[in-house]
């Protein structure tokens, strides 16, 4: 057999030859649509290529970007990979001492910046001192004033390189692209890639039991670029398989997406709950249907079965993946198996609520504390952990292990059934632990959610004199027929433990959520800390 290596650049030059003519389209930030094609990509890529490699970026050297998902961040993620150098996307929604951070600490030559972020880069400058070019993603006429130094515009950057740049072959354990952690318990911390786990990863997810990408789709990545694996392997995914791609900018409400799902014949979206709760809200409120859509891919969190049920009566099919930046993120999908593609609607419904099981190239068990795995009852509940080829085993300029014989602990504890389906029941950091039981949060979570009159929910666990912690249940009510307390209290009965029964419930107007969309529960634990302690007072 012949020995390539597996590189991204071999993704680019697959669609530039076989699907040239596909288009990419792209919301741009400053309005406008943007058509063009997978071969008018790979050009300005190898352009965007060579222009670094005359600047000085060599193989090995970090190059940051501060962007959306449009057809530029495109093209440096190809460029960057493709000729060996590191692509580190930065999500802009991170604190700014967050963002300053983790761009000293990848050491980036080179910041490519979209023009909203850059009087936010100003402020930020002189803490950037091993950047040595900036450039904004805008062409000449559109350049703003600017007091960053060793600036440049991405159009006459790009016009310095040569369009037949020859993309190098180098050792496919070589690093492709750099992604940070959300840091919600302390700094982010840096995952590496490298283009053996990315096109692993991608071939695994093109699959029939995962993605079912093909080149008859219309891909929409709602998450962002800068979120694991460039909006989660979508941009390796699309031109992987010649499926139309379609990048939606930095307009990210519901009317916006609806519309561009109309525009394009748009048959896949991927993002996180909240952004489909908004979306299915908004096709509903205006009495339409979800049209060309067939398919969502749900992750950062697990849908609620509200959900699921509401796009499943407009004939889409919900795909709820788990994972998280270390697993490139993609660990487990559920979907029926031989045992239980029969079972009752109820059934089903529950089941993709849940993880589901791991795709290929992903080895999974449950794991007391001492890394000795658990039976598959459905019952015992210990550590998730997993192995596999685009699993990090150590973070980036960190010596310390992760892997536990080797073995990468998520965080989460789960149960996984005989039919080898996983279910979290907490994250190791959210539990509840009552009077020596263990209370799961998600599964309180997923039940208020499906409360008539509540719009969102979150369950933490605070400190109580007696029991040690108990739930707390902090509900968004509707806006048009808002729930009451004793509403939610009788949903509830009957579907839960009675220890499990919340002590509180408290409405609030809206639930902050952090840079990656999950519920900022720090945040909430911080802010009720005494609620029990007060209420005994």
């Amino acid at each position: 057999m012949q020995n390539q290596p597996l590189l991204l650049s071999s993704l680019l030059r697959h669609a530039e030859r076989f699907h040239g003519d596909t288009e990419i389209v792209s919301v741009t930030t400053e309005g406008p649509i943007h058509r063009a094609t997978y071969g008018a990509a790979a050009r300005r890529a190898r352009k965007l290529a060579d222009a670094l490699r005359q600047f000085g970026v060599g193989q090995g050297d970090r190059v940051g970007s501060l962007a959306w998902n449009n057809h530029r961040h495109f093209e440096i993620e190809y460029a960057v990979t493709g000729m060996g150098a590191v692509w580190h996307a930065i999500n802009p929604r991170l604190v700014p001492a967050q963002i300053a951070y983790i761009a000293r600490h990848a050491e980036d030559k080179v910041l490519f910046i979209e023009s909203s972020f850059v009087p936010l880069i100003e402020k930020l400058a002189g803490e950037l001192t091993v950047v040595s070019l900036f450039v904004l993603l805008v062409d000449r006429a559109s350049m703003p004033s600017t007091t960053l130094p060793n600036v440049r515009n991405y159009e006459d950057l790009l016009d310095e390189g040569e369009e037949d740049f020859v993309w190098p072959s180098f050792d496919e354990l070589s690093a492709s692209s750099l992604f940070y952690t959300s840091g919600t318990t302390g700094h982010p911390k840096g995952v590496l890639y490298t283009h053996r786990s990315d096109v692993l990863h991608c071939l695994s997810i093109c699959g029939a039991s995962s993605g079912a990408f093909t080149a008859l789709d219309t891909i929409l990545p709602m998450t962002p670029m800068f979120h694991a694996n460039g909006a989660w392997g979508s941009t390796h995914a699309a031109p992987m398989v010649g499926a139309k791609l379609v990048l939606p900018g930095p307009k990210m409400d519901a009317a916006s997406i609806a519309g561009l799902i109309e525009a394009e014949e748009v048959t896949v979206t991927a993002g996180v709950p909240l952004l489909y709760t908004r979306l299915l809200q908004h096709l509903e409120t205006e009495g339409r249907g979800a049209g060309s859509l067939q398919r969502i891919i749900v992750a950062g969190s697990a849908p609620t079965p509200v959900m699921i049920e509401g796009f499943e009566r407009m004939g889409v099919s919900v795909k709820h993946v788990w994972g998280m930046t270390e697993t490139s993120p993609t660990g487990t999908i559920p979907g029926p198996s031989r045992k239980t593609a029969r079972s009752a609607a109820n059934v089903q419904l529950r089941r993709k609520t849940g993880q589901g099981h791991p795709i290929y190239g992903v080895d999974v068990k449950i794991a007391d504390a001492n890394g000795h795995e658990l039976p598959r009852d459905g019952v015992s509940s210990g550590r998730l952990m997993l192995r596999g080829p685009w699993v990090a085993r150590s973070y980036f300029r960190d010596e310390k292990p992760l892997l536990e014989d080797g073995w990468f602990d998520s965080g989460d504890f789960a149960v996984m059934d005989e039919d080898n389906h996983i279910r979290l029941t907490d994250r190791a950091k959210d539990v509840i632990k009552s009077g020596g039981e263990w209370i799961s949060s998600i599964d309180l979570e997923n039940l208020a959610s499906g409360c008539p009159g509540v719009a969102d929910a979150a369950v933490i666990g605070i400190r109580h004199p007696r029991w040690e912690e108990r739930p707390l249940l902090v509900i968004v009510p509707d806006a048009t027929n808002p729930a009451t307390a004793q509403s939610i209290y009788r949903f509830l009965e009957g579907k839960i433990a009675k220890w499990w029964m919340p002590d509180d419930i408290v409405f609030v107007e809206a639930l902050a959520y952090g840079p990656t969309g999950k519920v900022q529960k720090m945040e909430l634990r911080s802010h009720y800390a005494q609620h029990y302690r007060d209420a005994q007072d």
